[in-house]
């Protein structure tokens, strides 16, 4: 459970960079919502990353999940 959330926390840290407040202002995580959902990014708002992370957090969850197994994978340190 606390390396999933590490998980998280790293890609948002990493995705929202010059965004950390405004994560749905981020390029990189708009063009991530684009093509998940086909949703053009250029008319993403706040609302739609809390009505994605609502509906889709099982996928989401496990996304994380699989990202923390790369990283020990890789032999990222922790």
């Amino acid at each position: 459970m606390i390396q999933a959330l590490l998980s998280a926390f790293r890609f948002w840290w990493n995705g929202c960079k010059g965004y950390r407040l405004t994560p749905w202002r981020s390029p990189y995580l708009r063009w991530r919502v684009e093509t998940y959902t086909g949703k053009p990014a250029s008319t993403l708002r706040f609302s739609d990353f809390v009505e994605l992370f609502l509906s889709e957090r099982g996928q989401i969850g496990h996304y994380l999940r699989w990202l923390g197994e790369l990283r020990v994978l890789a032999g990222a340190k922790p």
